[in-house]
C-alpha cells in the first residue's frame, strides 16, 4: 500500500512526512543536565544512524542545559516536556522541536504560550498522546481506549489550529500493541499531519523488539507513519538498529541491503550461520537498496536467487554466485563469500553513480 499523503514538516534539517524517508528517532537516558554524558549518548546515536534525538526535560536545570547541548549536537534535538510548560518556553529558544503531552501540560493558556514560543522560531510541536495520561474529561467519557486517544489528539490539534499553528506531528502510544495500532488507524484518515509511531514502554530488547515490530510494522504496511521510535529499556544503538530493520522489512526503506537467508535445517551443506554473519557485517555500510540472498542448499537457493540482486547458492563443498538470476561463478565454498561481496560492492557503486547523476 502507498503511504498516506501527509503535510511535510522539518525538525532541523530532517524532513518528516510528504515524500521524505521515514526517519528514526531515539531518546537519551542520561540526566539532560549532565551535558557531557548526554552529548556522549547523542554521538553514539549519531554513529548508529539515528536521525533525531529527544531529551527529557523534567527540571529547570535540564531545560537550561539544552543550549550547550544543542550547540555541540550532531543531531536535531526535540525537548520532551511533561507537566511544566515553562520548561517548554526555555527549550523553544534553542531546540529543533517540542514534544508535549496534552494530558499533563496544563490549561489552554499554557498551551497558547508554548505555541507562541514555537511560532517565533518556526519549530514543530509533537502532540504526544499517551493512553496512560489522558485528560480527565476524555478518560471519563471514553476510558483509556483507542477512541479516547483519538479524541484527545483531535481536541489538541484543533486547539493548536485555532491558535494559527499547523507545524504539527502526532503520536498516540499505549503500552499494548492492539490499542496503539487501532488509535493510529482511526486517526489517520481524519488529519493531514505526519505521524510519529511507537509502542510506549515496550520493555527489554527481546519483548520491546517484538512489540515494536508488530505494532510499527503493521502500521507501516498500512501506509501509515512518517517517523518512528523503538522504545527499548536501556538500549541506545539497538533502538536505531531495530527501527531501521522494521522500516526496511516493511518495504518502506529507500536504502540499505535486505538479506534473505535459509532457516537452518538438515539439508544445509555449508557453514551458513557464519557466512550470513559475515555478509551482514561486511554490508552494513552499503546504502544501495539491494536484495541479497544467501542460501544453504539447492532446494530454495535457485528460486530465491532469481529474485535477488546478488546471491550465493551453496552446495556440497562448493556453490554458485549469481547476479540477477544469472550464474557468474562456480567456486569452492571458502571463496564464495569474497566473490559474492565483490559483486555486491560493484552493484552498490553503480547505484551510487546513478543516484548522483539523478
Amino acid at each position: 500500500m502507498e503511504r498516506y499523503p501527509t503535510k511535510q514538516i522539518y525538525v532541523g534539517p530532517v524532513a518528516i512526512g510528504g515524500d521524505a524517508p521515514i526517519s528514526v528517532q531515539s531518546m537519551t537516558y542520561s540526566r539532560t543536565a549532565d551535558v557531557e554524558a548526554t552529548l556522549q549518548q547523542i554521538k553514539r546515536l549519531h554513529f548508529a544512524g539515528c536521525d533525531i534525538v529527544r531529551l527529557a526535560v523534567p527540571q529547570e536545570e535540564d531545560a537550561l542545559a539544552l543550549a550547550p547541548i544543542k550547540e555541540a549536537s550532531p543531531l536535531p534535538i526535540i525537548a520532551d516536556i511533561h507537566f511544566n510548560y515553562r520548561y517548554a518556553l526555555i527549550a523553544a529558544q534553542v531546540v529543533d522541536g517540542i514534544r508535549i503531552n496534552p494530558g499533563n501540560i496544563g490549561s489552554k493558556a499554557r498551551i497558547k504560550e508554548v505555541v507562541r514560543a514555537c511560532q517565533e522560531r518556526n519549530i514543530p510541536i509533537r502532540i504526544g498522546v499517551n493512553a496512560g495520561s489522558l485528560e480527565e474529561q476524555i478518560e471519563r467519557k471514553y476510558g483509556a481506549t483507542a477512541e479516547g486517544m483519538v479524541q484527545s489528539a483531535l481536541y489538541h490539534i484543533k486547539l493548536l489550529e485555532d491558535l494559527g499553528f499547523t507545524n504539527i506531528k502526532v503520536s498516540m502510544k499505549a503500552s499494548d500493541v492492539a490499542r496503539t495500532v487501532e488509535a493510529y488507524r482511526r486517526l489517520r484518515p481524519l488529519v493531514e499531519y505526519p505521524f510519529h509511531l511507537g509502542v510506549t514502554e515496550a520493555g527489554t530488547l527481546f519483548h520491546g523488539t517484538i512489540k515494536s515490530a508488530i505494532g510499527i510494522g503493521a502500521l507501516l504496511l498500512d501506509g501509515i507513519g512518517d517517523t518512528i521510535r523503538v522504545s527499548l529499556t536501556g538500549e541506545l544503538e539497538k533502538e536505531v538498529e531495530v527501527g531501521r530493520a522494521i522500516i526496511q522489512d516493511a518495504g518502506r526503506a529507500q536504502e540499505g541491503v535486505n538479506i534473505i537467508s535459509c532457516p537452518t535445517c538438515g539439508r544445509i551443506e555449508a557453514n551458513l550461520v557464519e557466512a550470513v554473519a559475515e555478509v551482514e557485517r561486511r554490508t552494513r555500510h552499503i546504502k544501495a537498496p539491494l536484495t541479497l540472498s544467501v542460501m544453504g542448499c539447492a532446494v530454495n537457493a535457485i528460486g530465491e536467487a532469481k529474485h535477488a540482486d546478488v546471491a550465493i547458492a551453496y552446495g556440497k563443498g562448493s556453490g554458485l554466485v549469481m547476479v540477477k538470476g544469472e550464474v557468474v561463478a562456480k567456486l569452492p565454498e571458502g571463496e564464495l563469500v569474497d566473490r559474492f561481496l565483490q559483486e555486491v560492492e560493484e552493484m552498490a557503486r553503480k547505484w551510487a553513480d546513478q543516484d548522483e547523476r539523478n
